[in-house]
This record gives structure tokens, sequence and C-alpha cells, in this order.
């Protein structure tokens, strides 16, 4: 087994602050601009993770799965997390560990179980040598229906999945990465964490509560030299939305003609929604060229869909407006690190 890299930012690179990376990242891209070798083969080239550690959440399908063999492919020492084991999904992805010699470690994580979350993260920790490099916040779930007719039980188990799981996840492994000063966070959320689809039920809540998690944790990281970004995918043929229906059907069956009654047509098109004919390995690239970008530089968002991104004009008021509020009191370094200001 390899181990993790052991990698003191603040020891490696003396007095560099996001903006003077952004400037070296900037003469960097002048220069590859002149070069015979395309901008794209160059980052594809950096994309060797030889020795780094990355955990990720959700593997039993959709983006994780794709993600763990995509990073594994690429040198990496992955942590598949998955929750409910044994289950067919860890038996197929153990055959390909084996058939390609991939360092994949299977580990059980149910990101609603604090223990399995404490246990899961000390065994990743323990198997990379020290603190995990990247984790990767992906396990979610939805629940989809106009909010009326969302009760508890749906509630509950969207915002524990969706927005307290992450931060399980988070609380574990921060102690580590601040104590190695070094380390990557990445939230995968949804373009419906900034925008709203009526007849999504609390999908969109927990996104837009994941997203602003997320960007509080980024500047309150600053000082640890930890890098958050958050994915925001648009919609993707993934096991989510087979997931989605079963915990939607079940929500319907549970509802009575008092809530569902005065949504006929919207529930009807819920039954038929799917989620085209996107190519879902987009995430795990995205992931992976944001994971070469050098420590400082990375985005705070990253939309990705090959189709419209309506959240990116918010992405980008949002910015501005954080950094015209607080630039200037005592939290104005850590905001305008993370914007690249």
């Amino acid at each position: 087994m390899g181990v993790a890299r052991q990698f003191d930012r603040s020891q490696s690179m003396p007095n560099l602050d996001r903006r003077s990376l952004l400037a070296g990242a900037a003469a960097t891209t002048a220069f590859a601009a002149t070069a015979t070798v395309a901008q794209t083969d160059k980052l594809i080239a950096q994309q060797d993770f030889t020795g780094k550690s990355v955990l990720i959440t959700g593997c039993s399908s959709g983006f994780g799965r794709l993600a763990a063999e995509h990073l594994a492919r690429k040198g990496a020492k992955v942590f598949a997390t998955m929750r409910n084991l044994p289950r067919p999904e860890a038996d197929e992805l153990l055959d390909l560990i084996v058939s390609d010699n991939l360092d994949i470690h299977i580990i059980e994580i149910d990101v609603n179980d604090d223990e399995q979350v404490l246990r899961g993260v000390a065994e990743a920790e323990r198997l990379a040598g020290g603190a995990i490099d990247v984790l990767v916040n992906n396990a979610g779930i939805s629940v989809a229906g106009p909010i009326e007719i969302q009760d508890m039980e749906a509630t509950q188990a969207i915002f524990d999945t969706n927005v307290y799981g992450p931060h399980r996840m988070a609380r574990a492994v921060l102690p580590k990465m601040r104590a190695a000063k070094r380390g990557q966070i990445f939230n995968v959320t949804s373009q419906l964490g900034r925008v709203m689809l009526p007849g999504f039920g609390q999908y969109s809540p927990t996104k837009f509560a994941l997203e602003a998690m997320s960007e509080q944790l980024a500047y309150e990281l600053v000082p640890h030299g930890i890098d958050v970004t958050i994915i925001q995918p648009g919609g993707y043929p993934t096991k989510i939305w087979e997931n989605s229906q079963k915990l939607t059907l079940g929500l319907l069956e549970r509802a009575d003609d008092h809530h569902t009654g005065g949504y006929t047509d919207m529930i009807a098109q819920l039954r038929a929604r799917d989620g085209g004919e996107t190519d879902p390995m987009d995430v795990p690239r995205a992931i992976a060229e944001i994971m070469a970008m050098p420590p400082g530089t990375r985005p705070l968002r990253r939309p990705v869909h090959p189709g419209p991104k309506p959240q990116v004009a918010i992405n980008e008021v949002s910015a501005k407006t954080q950094v015209a509020w607080l630039g200037q009191s005592p939290y104005g370094p850590w905001i305008k690190s993370v914007h690249g200001v």
C-alpha cells in the first residue's frame, strides 16, 4: 500500500498567497500559449496524482463510482465509500480493482451515521499514512414533489444526507488536514443549488444550504491552506434519478389527497422526468482538472454541464457582492483570497 504524501504548503511555498499564485498561473498560461503543446494536453499531463489520497462518498454509482475509477487510473490512492455493505456494487468495483490493479479501497460509510463516518475516515487515514489529501462529498439524494407534500420523513432524510452528511465528513477529515496545513474539499451541489425548478421538493433547499456552508468553509480554511471547491452539475443520467423516483413514489404513497390534490399536472410531469443524454464523466474530469491546479488557485465554484448554466450569473454577482461587502473588513484577506482578488 502506498503512503499519502506528506506536504506542508506553508514550508514549500513561503510568502505566497492566492494573488501571487494567480499571477504566476497567469504568466504560465501566457507562456503556454506560445508553446506547441495545447493547453488542454498540458492540463491532462499534469494529472498525475501518485501519492495523493482521495476519499469519495457515494461510490456505489454515478459521479462517485466514476470518480473513484478515474482518479485511481491517474495514480491516486482512492477510498471509495458506500453504505450498506456488502452489496453487488462493491463486488463489481472489487473485481475491477483486482483485474486492473487499481489502488482503490472500499470502506463502508453511511454519511448519516456519525459512528460510521468517524470510523471510516479513521481507517482511510490509517491506510493513507496521515491526513486525507482530498475529500469529495458526492453522496446525495433527491425526493421530488411540491414542498407541500414533503412530509417530515422525506425532509429529514434529504437534509441529513445532502447537508449534514457533508458536514459530518468535513468535521471528520479537517483536524488532520489542518495539522498538515494542506488539503482540498469538493462538495457536489447542483445548478439547482442556485436556481430553482418547481416540483423538486427540498432538493434545491438542501443544495442551497450546501452551497452556503461550502463558501463559508472556504473562507474559514484559508489560514489553514485548505481549498474548497463547489461542483455544480446540471442534469445527468446517473442513478440518483432512479433512486429519486423510488423515494418520490414512496412519498406519494404516504401522502393524501388533502395535499396532493392541487398538483396533479406537476406530479404527472415528475413521473416522466429523466437525466437526459449528457456524459456523467464530465464531473470526474472537472474534479481531476481542479485537483491538478496549484494550491490557492482553485476556483470556489465550477459549473459542469454541456448545456445552459443558469447559475453562472448568480455565481458572478455573489462573488462581487461578497468582496464589495467584506473586502475591506477584518475578513477581507480571506474573502479576497477565495475569490482571487
